[in-house]
């Protein structure tokens, strides 16, 4: 009978700080979700508390402190998520959003460097997470490293064609370095994903400005053209526009500006004249210069011009119903490749 005694209290004694620990990973498990669903509703003082009792049982619970962090930088207290983030990736160097997160706060208190170093790390541990790619563009872009900017933007847009704001990216560092025609593409790009006028007129004002550079009419009959020649390509859009409506009378706004697009898309394989890189050639300049020769000059046209033409247009697309539909198709059966 003692025997038996002494083996049951060894079995309690062996056995029950695995019932312990079980209790507390699911009682810290819990807690992370009711955390979870608090941030969801926006109660982050509570979701906090939540994550911190979580953090009690299980200090290396790396949901627990990203999650701890996320909500406190999305309640505004970026600062106070750092060591929680720091230990994420400390516990797995893989985790690509903690990396962004860091990087993100650093960029939000006015260290760059520091940004852009958490954006990198990311990036090799995680070299999928295209947010990366996209923050670490923006910030080489604020600190004037156009070059950089342009190349993390393209590998953002290859890892996620349907980002507006990594094509939004691509088309301001591209334009900072004064490749005007990529730029130009870019822009267009980033319209048909983003037409609407809220977000469209930054966008059109670049292209009208890219469209327009270099050019001034002195009178009816002369027109000069002052281009820097560093790029050759820059010296094809003037020349283009000039030809475009060149002798054509009585034209509006939008029919000057169709007739410009179409005939800069047909050129475009120009703009990859100086030794760009091959995302230019194909994604870009293939894409466009089959939209130039298209039927869907018209409504693109229409379309990235809403925001300066919004009336004119929204009349243009109610007299012309189908025009959107069959853009909209031919964009879609239009393969796109790097």
């Amino acid at each position: 009978m003692r025997t038996s005694l002494k083996i049951f209290g060894l079995i309690i004694f062996v056995f029950f700080p695995i019932l312990v620990f079980g209790q507390a990973k699911i009682s810290a498990d819990s807690l992370i979700k009711q955390g979870v669903e608090l941030g969801h509703n926006k109660k982050y003082d509570e979701a906090i508390a939540k994550f911190n009792e979580a953090l009690k049982l299980n200090p290396d619970n790396q949901l627990a402190n990203y999650e701890l962090a996320y909500n406190l930088f999305i309640s505004g207290k970026g600062n106070e998520a750092l060591p929680y983030l720091e230990k994420v990736v400390k516990l797995n160097p893989k985790a690509g959003g903690a990396f962004d997160m860091l990087g993100t706060i650093y960029d939000n208190n006015k260290q760059p460097e520091k940004a852009i170093d958490y954006y990198l790390q990311g990036i090799k541990g995680d070299p999928e997470y295209q947010r990366l790619y996209f923050n670490v563009a923006i910030t080489y872009y604020k600190t004037g490293k156009y070059t950089e900017a342009e190349q993390y933007a393209i590998d953002a847009i290859k890892l996620d064609p349907k980002h507006s704001g990594s094509q939004r990216a691509y088309a301001m560092a591209t334009y900072r370095q004064r490749k005007r025609g990529c730029s130009l593409l870019g822009w267009c790009s980033f319209l048909l994903l983003e037409p609407q006028p809220t977000h469209s007129a930054e966008a059109f004002r670049y292209i009208k400005n890219i469209i327009n550079y270099g050019i001034k009419k002195t009178d009816e009959k002369k027109i000069n053209v002052s281009v820097n020649p560093d790029r050759p390509s820059n010296l094809v859009i003037p020349f283009t526009v000039i030809t475009a409506t060149e002798n054509k009378k009585n034209l509006s706004p939008v029919d000057s500006l169709q007739l410009q697009l179409t005939a800069l898309f047909k050129a475009s394989r120009a703009f990859a004249a100086d030794k760009e890189p091959t995302i230019i050639q194909h994604y870009f300049s293939d894409f466009f210069e089959k939209l130039g020769n298209s039927d869907n000059m018209p409504a693109f046209t229409r379309l990235v011009s809403m925001s300066a033409y919004r009336d004119e247009n929204l009349q243009w697309f109610k007299d012309n119903p189908g025009k959107l539909e069959a853009l909209d198709a031919w964009i879609k059966n239009t393969k796109r490749e790097f």
